[in-house]
């Protein structure tokens, strides 16, 4: 029995994350993956093979649609989709690589196969051989990520009726592909084979798309999404999916209760996620679960057991990679005796469509519900330089302050590299600046972060200066 100070269950964003934190400030570390390949739902297939195929099929989608008006001639374009799908799972190759690269670096010691519980500080691993070996440790962070969800009446049988695993996989290109759920995942895919000639229906139970992200942010991402092609049936309840043949009959009842029926080659089922902790004897040793199968932790992360941490999709909150390895960190760091701090309304959430969206802090919906004294400010791309220099002058900044301090509490934008401006909005939150602190700051000319500064302007009650 080898004796580890702290070992980690799972290897996806937060796994890895807290294992290399663990092992930076010295302690001994052995990461438990199930997989033959580290990197989770996220490097495997989630995040990176999704945003490798979102980048693909955008560049297919400007050249077959925009190419023309910058002066590029493309009239043999072919669609190559085994290359495509290549492409993508070269570029998680590479990913998942550097994580081999990185436990070695950091001498983490990885435990191929399934671990389970057998008391607080002892955990069996079983390989895929039955062959088992046994860990003892002082402290353990379970990261074991989640699994796609489904809803009553729609059983995904992996081939007709997927989730987004066999969607990232798919060997053709669907004629007609039905996406029942409007959140990111839904959207994401959506985008994907819209842009490479598939008719996408999208049918959404709640009254408007993403809805965690503030309900402009939902609005502006319908208009876009709708003028790209892809057909929404907004409060539309799915009642069941059947597969006939090659077909799959997709039946909902829209707000009146009146039936609708839906008709196409695929259904991708993109309902949310649920945690994932099955078989890791959680029950045996005394750690609970919430009504929504989460595990229950304090303010510290840590589970009904002293010594057991859990962090990322098995515990309460968004569902985020990177919200997954800030609580990794957190954790590691809190093993190690320091103090650390994570402020959730500074976590940002994105939507990799195109134009992206983007999310950081408080939702006007959520000030409204707390009645907050606050003041917006917003900024259009179409008014921007850059936005018309690359073509991409759908969206908008939307800034949200405090009327009476000017502090500000959210920053929302749809727009060209939302998610990388983002950033800029979660400093401005982390250090409590004020609207007029980012408004008076430089922003490079010509550049799509301006569209921040001129927001900020507005949110102090100054005009912008180019709208």
């Amino acid at each position: 029995m080898t004796k580890y100070d702290t070992t980690v269950i799972g290897s996806g964003p937060g796994g890895y994350v807290a294992a290399i934190r663990c092992a930076q400030l010295g302690l001994k570390t052995a990461i438990i993956e199930r997989y033959p390949t580290l990197g989770g739902t996220c490097l495997n297939v989630g995040c990176i093979p999704s945003k490798a195929l979102l980048d693909s099929s955008e560049h297919f989608n400007n050249a077959k649609h925009n190419f023309e008006a910058h002066g590029i001639n493309t009239q043999k374009l072919e669609l190559n989709w085994p290359r495509m799908r290549q492409r993508k799972d070269d570029v998680v190759s590479q990913t998942c690589d550097g994580l081999q690269y990185l436990m070695k670096k950091n001498k983490i010691t990885v435990l191929n196969g399934h671990g389970t519980f057998k008391d607080k500080n002892t955990i069996t691993v079983k390989g895929k051989a039955n062959d088992e070996q046994t860990v003892n440790t002082e402290y353990t962070i379970i990261a074991t990520g989640s699994k796609p969800s489904s809803i009553p009446g729609v059983n995904c049988d992996k081939k007709r009726i997927i989730t987004s695993t066999e969607a990232l996989s798919l060997q053709e290109v669907p004629e007609k592909l039905i996406v029942i759920g409007g959140g990111v995942i839904g959207l994401e895919l959506g985008s994907v084979f819209n842009r490479l000639g598939s008719t996408v229906q999208v049918v959404e139970y709640l009254d408007r798309l993403v809805a965690g992200m503030d309900i402009s942010l939902g609005k502006e991402v319908l208009r876009v999404l709708k003028k790209q092609g892809i057909e929404f049936f907004l409060s539309h309840a799915v009642q069941k999916a059947v597969v006939n043949g090659k077909n799959v009959e997709v039946t909902a009842k829209n707000k009146q209760g009146k039936e609708v029926k839906f008709s196409g080659d695929y259904c991708l089922v993109a309902v949310g996620r649920r945690p994932y902790t099955e078989n890791l004897g959680l029950q045996d040793i005394g750690i609970t679960l919430d009504e929504q199968g989460r595990i229950t932790v304090n303010e510290h992360l840590e589970t009904s057991v002293s010594g057991i941490y859990a962090i990322g999709d098995v515990i309460k909150g968004a569902m985020l990679a990177h919200k997954a390895e800030e609580e990794g960190v957190f954790v590691a760091e809190t093993i190690a005796g320091q103090k650390p701090h994570i402020n959730y309304k500074s976590i940002p959430e994105v939507l990799y469509t195109w134009p992206e969206a983007a999310g950081v802090g408080f939702t006007e919906d959520e000030l409204k519900a707390e009645n907050y004294n606050y003041s917006s400010g917003s900024f259009p791309f179409k008014a921007l330089g850059r936005a018309r220099v690359s073509m991409d002058t759908e969206g908008f900044v939307k800034v949200l302050a405090d009327k009476d301090t000017d502090e500000i509490l959210g920053i929302h934008i749809v727009g060209a590299r939302a998610a990388d401006l983002i950033a800029e909005a979660v400093v401005a939150l982390e250090y409590r600046a004020s609207s007029e602190d980012i408004a008076r700051m430089s922003h490079a000319h010509p550049t799509y972060a301006e569209a921040i500064k001129e927001a900020m302007l507005d949110a102090t009650g100054k005009r912008s200066l180019h709208t």
